[in-house]
C-alpha cells in the first residue's frame, strides 16, 4: 500500500467534516498540533538524555547523580502513648465554656 493520494485526502476530509461537523474541526486541528507539539518536544528531550548518557559513557563520567534518602522516622515516643491516655488539664478558660 503506496502513500495516500489526493482523492484519498479528499475523502477522509469528506468523512471527518461529516462526523464532527464545521465548527468542532478547528478544536480538532488545535488539539492534535498540540499533541504533536508535545510529542516532538518528549521525543527531543529523550533524546538529548539518550545523548547526554551516550556521551557520560564515553568521557568516563559514570558517576551517578543520586539524591541523598531521606531519614527514617524516628520511632514513637512512649511519652506520647501517655499523653494521649491522660485527660485535658483543668483551666479557668474551660469553666467559662462550660
Amino acid at each position: 500500500m503506496g502513500p495516500l493520494g489526493g482523492q484519498e485526502m479528499i475523502l477522509i476530509f469528506i468523512v471527518i467534516l461529516l462526523l464532527f461537523g464545521a465548527k468542532k474541526l478547528p478544536e480538532l486541528a488545535r488539539g492534535m498540533g498540540r499533541s504533536l507539539g508535545e510529542f516532538k518536544k518528549a521525543k527531543e528531550e529523550f533524546e538529548h538524555e539518550i545523548m547526554t548518557a551516550d556521551k557520560d559513557a564515553y568521557h568516563g563520567n559514570s558517576e551517578k547523580k543520586t539524591v541523598p534518602a531521606a531519614p527514617a522516622p524516628a520511632a514513637p515516643e512512649k511519652k506520647l502513648v501517655a499523653a494521649a491516655t491522660e485527660t485535658e488539664p483543668h483551666t479557668a478558660d474551660s469553666e467559662e465554656k462550660a
